[in-house]
């Protein structure tokens, strides 16, 4: 159900149950977050990329069976009596941890978007640090119809890419996005055909798997905690990320390139 292979330092993540419109099951889940966070640790990768088959990029959880959806940490799950506390606890295990574990990957995460992204399966998408789609993708924030509240950091996402009132414009229609007006404002990069999804992707993907890794995982760190920063805190962080940088090897090539007017030759250290 996850296709996996690592080419030219970029990781391919890529959701596999087409019939299915890619709906993430709790095993698919697990195997994302196993993979991200190998990634961090793996020097021979230097960028991910979320894709998926089919027509569809990801309907969202699998909420077809009780312990699918349960697992899957969706508050739609089965109807049954619970214990107060439990749906908190789901989605704190399973929604949550998925697009924390994009978050928190030290490597740039770029999402290629192929088809319908909804519920999750968008926030998934938002979730990276690009997102190239194809001219037919759609995103939907389906919670509203069915009478739910956003999970997966939908409500924390939407405001920091388009501001709150966008935000609540899109959470509280639910609404189908097409990929022009989601890149007028602002959900993602770049739109391409769909011919040129894979393209584009593996272009983008590859300049950051040759750029220099540690100053793109701490220049991701300070844009991400930014959000929540106040300025004191934010310049200080730069600072100390700016003397982390400088003890590493691609820091010293850089500014040797520069020095010698050559092109550096970045290695990841």
């Amino acid at each position: 159900m996850i296709l996996h292979t690592t080419d030219n330092g970029v990781l391919w993540i890529t959701l596999n149950r087409p019939a299915a419109l890619n709906a993430i099951t709790p095993d698919q889940r697990e195997r994302i977050i196993t993979r991200l966070s190998d990634a961090s640790a793996d020097p021979a990768v230097r960028a991910v990329v979320i894709t998926a088959t089919g027509k569809g990029f990801c309907a969202g959880a699998d909420l077809r069976g009780g312990a699918a959806a349960d697992v899957s940490g969706s508050a739609a799950a089965q109807p049954t009596e619970r214990v107060a506390g439990d749906v908190a606890r789901l989605i704190r295990r399973g929604a949550q941890r998925l697009v924390s574990a994009v978050l928190d990957c030290e490597k740039p995460v770029l999402a290629a978007v192929n088809g319908t992204a909804a519920g999750l399966g968008a926030h998934l998408a938002f979730a990276c640090d690009l997102v190239v789609a194809a001219e037919s993708a759609t995103f939907i924030e389906v919670f509203a119809r069915r009478g739910l509240v956003p999970d997966g950091g939908g409500a924390y996402l939407l405001p920091r890419l388009v501001g709150p009132q966008r935000a609540k414009e899109l959470l509280f229609f639910g609404d189908a996005v097409t990929a022009a007006d989601a890149e007028r404002m602002g959900l993602v990069n770049r739109v391409v055909p769909d011919a040129g999804l894979e393209k584009a992707a593996r272009d983008w993907a590859e300049r950051l798997a040759a750029g220099p890794t540690r100053a793109l995982a701490l220049t991701k760190h300070l844009v991400n905690a930014s959000l929540e920063a106040d300025r004191g805190t934010a310049f200080a962080a730069e600072a100390a990320a700016q003397e982390i940088n400088m003890t590493t090897a691609d820091a010293r090539e850089g500014v040797t390139a520069f020095v010698e007017r050559r092109r550096p030759t970045y290695r990841g250290r």
